[in-house]
């Protein structure tokens, strides 16, 4: 696994509230695809309010290691789990189009390791919106 993050991801109850806030601090040109996420380009990596996060919508954090396929997803949960993980949501195909799945480090954190065919990662891992 390259020493990068991707992603940093807040849980959130009311996502049109936290969105207005990140606004009202300046964050623009959000991404939206749903009414359950939304994704500021922030420098080199992303930053995303999802409403759903582990599927209640509770405040958490969740980071992501964005990958350059598939396979790759598949070989970073593996090395995760190898190195001591729990593999907390298998890889499997997004309905939102990409290749995920999920590990928890020895003390619970989450990592998403994912393939998003609509988002491009530049050679120095780089995540880029669009």
């Amino acid at each position: 696994m390259e020493q990068r993050i991707s992603m940093v991801t807040l849980g959130v109850r009311d996502l049109a509230r936290e969105r207005a806030f990140y606004e009202a601090l300046g964050w623009t040109g959000a991404q939206q695809p749903d009414n359950e996420v939304a994704f500021y380009q922030a420098g080199g990596m992303v930053f995303g309010l999802w409403a759903a996060l582990g599927g209640h919508g509770a405040p958490g954090v969740e980071l992501a290691h964005n990958v350059h396929s598939p396979q790759e997803v598949d070989a970073v949960l593996a090395e995760a789990k190898g190195a001591g993980g729990t593999i907390i949501r298998p890889a499997a195909r997004a309905d939102w189009g990409g290749y995920t799945g999920a590990f928890a480090d020895p003390e619970g954190y989450v990592w998403e390791v994912a393939h998003n065919p609509d988002w491009r990662l530049a050679d120095d891992g780089s995540v880029l919106l669009g």
